[in-house]
C-alpha cells in the first residue's frame, strides 16, 4: 500500500484479523457497512469520499490455514477530533461476511510530519546552491573577462601558428609545444611565445630562430625530450628550459615558469650533459659562437666531440608485421622480433612493467620491433626507446598530442 502524505493530514493505520478466507473486497465492503449512520450524516464515508476529506480504503489481507490478517489505511484532510472519532468508529467493525473478525487501530499519524522533512532537506538543498553560487560569481566573472583577453591576445604566426602578440617585434622568443602553453604563458603576462604543435617542427620556426634568441620551453616528460631533440636538429636553440618532471607547461604556477626560464640551460651545455650534438655543427655554428661570446668563454680548448644523433631511417611495412598480427588477435597479447624472429610474448597487462624492467635485455638481444593485440598510446610511446624498439605494429592508434621521433608505427589498416 502506497499512501501518498502530501494529499491529506492524517493517516489511520489499523490491523484485522478474521476467522475465515476473506479478501480486501469483502473488508472494504464491511467498512462502509457497518459505519453507515453510526456517526450521522456529517460523518458518512461515503460522503466523505465524495467531498475530498477522506481517501480510499487501502486493505493488505492474506489468508493462511483457515484464517485471515492484514492492515488497513485510510488517508484523512478532516481536523483531529472528526479523524479520532472516524478512527475510533473502525473499531466496531465485527464481521466481515460471514466471518467474525476483529479491527485494532494501530497509529494514528500526522502525514504533515513528513512533509516538513521533505521541506527542510529541499530548502538545505536551495540554501547550499545559493551560497555556492554567490561565492563563485565574482571569480566566475574575472575569470572569464580574463580567459577572453587572453584568447584574444592569440594571433597566428604567419597565419597558423599560435602566438603571442610580440613574437614578431621582440629580440628574443620562446618556442612552446601547443597553444595551451601560449595561454598560460600570456596568462602570467609573457607574450613572446610561439607553439610550433607537434615534433615536426615547421619551417617558419626554423626561420624566426636564426633572427632572434631562442629560449625553448618544454614539458618534463618524454615528449618533450623529444621536441628539444628535434629542435636542436633543425633550428637554431640558444637556450633550454623545462617544466618540472611530469608536468606540462600549460598546467604550471606563475612561480614555477619563473623558476624554470630563470633557470634555463644554455643549449652547448644542454647538449653536453645530455651528449648530444647538433648534426653537422662542427662545434662552431653561428648560436655556438654568439652563445660563447654571451658568457664570454674562450672557445680555444679543445673538447671532446660528443657522438652525432642518428637520424631515424624510413621502415617498409613488411609481409611478416600482418603475419604476427593476425596470430595475435584477440589474444590480448604482445611480441618482440629480433629482426622478424619471435624473442618474446607478454600480456597487454604487463607490458609497460616488462618494457621497464627488461628494455635494456632486449635491446642488448637487438629486439626493434613490438608486435600487439592493443592499441598504441603517448605511454607505450615513451617507454619502447628503452627497449630499443623502433617499429610498432598495433590493431589501432590512439589520440597522440605529437608523432614520435625515431618510431614507424603500423596500425591494421595500415597493413591492409
Amino acid at each position: 500500500m502506497n499512501i501518498d502524505p502530501t494529499s491529506s493530514k492524517y493517516v489511520i493505520r489499523a490491523s484485522i484479523r478474521a476467522n475465515g478466507v476473506v479478501n480486501k473486497s469483502d473488508v472494504v465492503g464491511a467498512v462502509f457497512g457497518q459505519t453507515e449512520g453510526l456517526l450521522g450524516d456529517e460523518l458518512d464515508l461515503r460522503d466523505l469520499q465524495k467531498s475530498g476529506r477522506m481517501g480510499r480504503v487501502e486493505v493488505d489481507i492474506k489468508s493462511d490455514k483457515g484464517k485471515s490478517k492484514g492492515e488497513i489505511e485510510i488517508s484523512s484532510s478532516m481536523d483531529q477530533v472528526e479523524t479520532s472519532v472516524f478512527a475510533a468508529a473502525l473499531e466496531t467493525v465485527e464481521r466481515v461476511g460471514p466471518c467474525k473478525a476483529t479491527v485494532k487501530v494501530t497509529a494514528l499519524e500526522d502525514s504533515r510530519t513528513s512533509k516538513r522533512e521533505v521541506i527542510i532537506e529541499r530548502a538545505r538543498a536551495l540554501l547550499i546552491d545559493l551560497l555556492s553560487d554567490s561565492r563563485t560569481a565574482g571569480s566566475t566573472i574575472t575569470d572569464t573577462v580574463r580567459k577572453a583577453l587572453q584568447t584574444e591576445e592569440v594571433v597566428r604566426f604567419k597565419g597558423k601558428l599560435p602566438a603571442g602578440p610580440n613574437v614578431e617585434t621582440s629580440d628574443a622568443i620562446i618556442i612552446v609545444e601547443g597553444r595551451g602553453d601560449v595561454l598560460n604563458l600570456l596568462k602570467h603576462g609573457i607574450k613572446n611565445a610561439v607553439a610550433v604543435e607537434g615534433t615536426n617542427i615547421p619551417k617558419e620556426v626554423v626561420a624566426l630562430t636564426k633572427e632572434k634568441t631562442v629560449t625553448a620551453f618544454v614539458d618534463g616528460d618524454r615528449g618533450g625530450e623529444m621536441i628539444i631533440q628535434e629542435l636542436l636538429q633543425v633550428a637554431e636553440v640558444d637556450f633550454i628550459a623545462r617544466a618540472p618532471s611530469n608536468t606540462e607547461v600549460e598546467h604550471i604556477t606563475h612561480k614555477q615558469i619563473m623558476k624554470c626560464l630563470r633557470d634555463k640551460t644554455s643549449a652547448e651545455l644542454f647538449m653536453e650533459q645530455n651528449k648530444w650534438a647538433r648534426p653537422g655543427s662542427g662545434g662552431s655554428s653561428k648560436k655556438t659562437r654568439r652563445s660563447g661570446s654571451k658568457k664570454g668563454k674562450s672557445n680555444d680548448k679543445p673538447k671532446k666531440e660528443a657522438e652525432p644523433v642518428e637520424a631515424a631511417e624510413p621502415v617498409e611495412a613488411s609481409p611478416i608485421f600482418l603475419e604476427q598480427l593476425d596470430a595475435l588477435q584477440g589474444s590480448k597479447n604482445a611480441r618482440f622480433l629480433a629482426t622478424e624472429e619471435l624473442a618474446d610474448e607478454v600480456s597487454i597487462s604487463g607490458l609497460q612493467d616488462q618494457l621497464e624492467s627488461s628494455g635494456g635485455t632486449y635491446k642488448k638481444n637487438g629486439v626493434n620491433t613490438l608486435v600487439m593485440d592493443g592499441i598504441i598510446t603517448q605511454r607505450l610511446i615513451e617507454l619502447v626507446p628503452k627497449a630499443g624498439i623502433k617499429v610498432i605494429v598495433a590493431e589501432k592508434k590512439g589520440p597522440l598530442p605529437r608523432d614520435p621521433v625515431g618510431i614507424t608505427m603500423f596500425t591494421r589498416e595500415d597493413l591492409a
